[in-house]
């Protein structure tokens, strides 16, 4: 006769407290963890004992920036043309590269190829007399709010994995991406929208596609929600023909209480499926105000450049930013570029016209974005960044354009904890290699997440027997930026 056991299997430690003496071992789990809260009310254990994956989460310290507006460009602006001046370049226009720099090792240019100057002026500006290529005249007049970092590199020069170290930190798909990270580290404050956004150029998807904004090894519910272009962002919105709400909040109220009930405390994925449920109702409710920007003043549309058809597309994703983080989405990732090369920052042939159409793009919006966040006090607690996943050559291309260059390129900050009006790194006086405080993806990862509180160290998840973290094995938080 097969025996069964009078109690069934534990799936993990806690079940096994639950089921054995009567449950008071779970009892004394649960007050010891209210203990180490109590104890320490910095740490991640807090959100242990919510059932809510998504629940605010305090920050390892004192936050700077309580949201941060990533705003990638695709393909590799030529830090040369936009924020890196190189007068040395320009005079040397059309000799050849001197063997004291090195090899050029690019994908497509060829040796002997001679230095290309830029198209663009610079001149200073601001109080803080940074010098700003005459490519983007808006955001220049914001300078002064600006930390320019001029000496930033990648591992590789090939655009998709580039991209994925820019946001993973790693060179490989599948790890999960810095809004992720920071969704997992602090939660969201919005309850009725997702916690990390994500707008894409309307002409298609950056090379790196969904693994840039994806959660990796960590729950499905940190990964980024990619909201679609055109009148409706959000779709599937419009509440079931055939139930009302109250008739959904039965349902899900019902369907909440049948999962707690074969839910282990562990479960991260059943909590996540359950948040997940409850979000898209409460979207039914919040989202479809929170992505029109019809009521938004004519003077705050002007501002982004919505009455321009040139500026009208990546001003609306823009104000659409500002609008989330101002309902309490904590990441929003918006890029300029995806799709064909002619939408991207590519400029493997013909720099000037491609630079000069992307910049009429964005420019103004982008300006319009920090002065808006910055006359409505929200500038202080909004990190705003500038990127993209590696430059361009000093020599050219076909002699009208630039190739990939991963060795020194141009980002910079703005607003969350930045002391702008300043430039930091240096690379050499051709544009082509950082010369002086070289900074890697890491780098800037790891001082993202001190802006919002975060310490890389202790943001971890446990992935095959190890602890896994945005910057893998450690970047250095660079001080000269922080205010």
């Amino acid at each position: 006769m097969k025996r069964f056991p009078h109690f069934p299997i534990a799936r993990n430690r806690r079940e096994f407290l639950t089921q054995s003496a009567n449950g008071f071992g779970a009892l004394a789990l649960s007050a010891l963890l209210q203990q180490e809260a109590a104890a320490n009310p910095t740490s991640n254990i807090q959100h242990l004992t919510s059932n809510d994956p998504l629940a605010p989460k305090p920050p390892h310290f004192a936050a700077k920036a309580k949201a941060v507006i990533y705003l990638f460009m695709v393909g590799g602006p030529s830090q040369m043309e936009t924020f890196d001046p190189k007068p040395v370049l320009d005079k040397m226009h059309g000799q050849q590269l001197p063997k004291s720099f090195g090899e050029v090792k690019g994908q497509f240019v060829k040796q002997g190829t001679p230095l290309l100057h830029s198209h663009w002026k610079f001149k200073k500006h601001g109080q803080s007399g940074v010098e700003v290529s005459e490519l983007f005249p808006h955001i220049a007049s914001c300078i002064d709010d600006i930390a320019v970092l001029r000496s930033c590199y990648t591992d590789s020069a090939v655009h998709a994995p580039a991209m994925y170290q820019m946001l993973t930190s790693r060179v490989l798909a599948g790890h999960p991406s810095l809004g992720s990270w920071v969704t997992y580290g602090l939660g969201t404050e919005s309850q009725n929208l997702p916690a990390y956004c994500v707008l894409t150029q309307p002409e298609g998807l950056p090379e790196g596609g969904a693994p840039m904004w994806g959660n990796g090894y960590l729950p499905t519910l940190y990964q980024g929600t990619q909201l679609r272009n055109g009148g409706t962002p959000i779709l599937h919105l419009d509440p079931p023909k055939h139930s009302n709400a109250r008739q959904q909040r039965h349902l899900l109220d019902y369907l909440r209480k049948m999962n707690e009930m074969n839910q282990g405390a562990e479960d991260s994925e059943m909590a996540a499926r359950v948040a997940s449920y409850e979000l898209a109702f409460r979207m039914q409710q919040h989202a479809p105000e929170a992505v029109d920007v019809s009521k938004e003043s004519a003077a705050t549309k002007k501002l982004y450049g919505l009455d321009s058809p040139h500026t009208r597309e990546f001003g609306t994703r823009c104000l659409l930013a500002r609008r989330l983080v101002e309902r309490g989405v904590r990441n929003v990732l918006l890029f300029s570029g995806g799709g064909p090369v002619s939408t991207q920052w590519d400029a493997h042939d013909l720099i000037k016209e491609n630079h000069d159409k992307m910049a009429l793009w964005t420019d103004q919006p982008i300006a319009g974005l920090l002065k808006d966040l910055k006359s409505r006090g929200m500038l202080d607690s909004t990190l705003v960044v500038w990127g993209t996943e590696f430059g361009r050559t000093p020599v050219s291309e076909n002699g009208k354009g630039r190739d990939h260059n991963h060795e020194g390129f141009s980002m910079w900050m703005a607003g969350g904890g930045v002391k702008g009006g300043q430039a930091i790194g240096q690379t050499d006086e051709l544009g082509f290699k950082c010369v002086s405080d070289r900074y890697h993806p890491r780098d800037i990862n790891a001082t993202i997440l001190h802006l919002m509180g975060l310490d890389q160290w202790k943001l971890t998840f446990k992935h095959n027997g190890r602890d896994e973290r945005l910057t893998d094995f450690g970047g250095n938080v660079i001080q000269p930026l922080l205010a």
